[in-house]
């Protein structure tokens, strides 16, 4: 690491009042141009606490570039993970309030929730298979605590991998033969489309995703627990949500899910969160 504890903490600090006061912050590798992914792993550590500390939870994990192109715009050979949590998580069909983000986008993926807890390293896709309890469409809103998304890798790993909250379809158990690599998914916006993908997009099989992520966690001595959520990644580019706008996604054997945003003042009509994590913290 290029940054001493300390200096994390004074990072986290300032990313934990970028979230309070919705103001955006410079980059942090503008000044430290030799920070890497582990000074922003240390820094997104720190973050962590600062937010548990004011009565937040970790109700799961989520996976950020797990496409090639992704990787490749980054300079890197694999994903990055942030924590998920429990005041972040919206029902399916909420209008999220637009002043909780500062310049949100929105993407579609896949979202596991777990039967049986993980830990690695060593964990296979096929054990990460076996652990899957429930499978659900998914939207995630990405958003940047980092001013006009002028990320690298460090900042946005430091920045809970630029997640901003989650809104969950119903959840589904689906066969033994189902392949989840070819689900299919067709996104709108206001009722116009604008991206498709699969399954295959998050590591060419979303269960390898889970794998991943409890190998990696594990490393750290971190267990996947049982009832945790699994964000798999997006299956397209991200989409700029504006206020009022609705987004659709319709996924093959999963269902649809949807969400609002709200206007910048905050108006909406459910802009709560569905507290779907308060009893599976880790």
């Amino acid at each position: 690491m290029n940054i001493s504890v300390d200096d994390a903490r004074v990072m986290a600090k300032a990313l934990f009042e970028a979230r309070a006061t919705g103001r955006p912050i410079p980059p942090f590798t503008d000044g430290r141009p030799t920070l890497d992914v582990h000074d922003g792993y240390a820094v997104q550590r720190e973050l962590v606490t600062l937010l548990t500390a004011t009565g937040d939870t970790v109700v799961g994990y989520k996976a950020g570039l797990t496409s090639v192109p992704m990787q490749e715009l980054f300079g890197v050979s694999t994903p990055d993970y942030g924590p998920v949590l429990g005041s972040t998580v919206y029902e399916n069909g909420a209008t999220a309030p637009g002043d909780a983000f500062i310049a949100p986008k929105v993407e579609a993926e896949i979202v596991f929730r777990l039967g049986a807890p993980l830990k690695g390293p060593g964990v296979t896709v096929a054990e990460a298979r076996e652990a899957i309890a429930e499978v659900m469409a998914g939207l995630e809103i990405v958003d940047s605590r980092i001013e006009d998304w002028r990320i690298k890798l460090a900042d946005t790993v430091a920045d809970l991998a630029s997640n901003g909250a989650v809104v969950l379809g119903p959840p589904v158990a689906l066969p033994d033969d189902c392949d989840v690599r070819l689900i299919g998914m067709a996104f709108s916006r206001n009722g116009d489309l604008v991206a498709t993908g699969a399954g295959a997009a998050a590591l060419g099989d979303p269960a390898a995703v889970v794998a991943w992520l409890a190998n990696v966690l594990g490393e750290h001595g971190v267990t996947l627990e049982t009832g945790q959520l699994i964000m798999t990644g997006a299956l397209h580019a991200a989409v700029p949500m504006r206020p009022g706008d609705s987004f659709v996604a319709e996924f093959d054997r999963l269902g649809t899910v949807t969400l609002h945003l709200g206007g910048i003042d905050g108006t909406g009509d459910s802009g709560t969160p569905d507290g779907s994590g308060d009893n599976s913290d880790s």
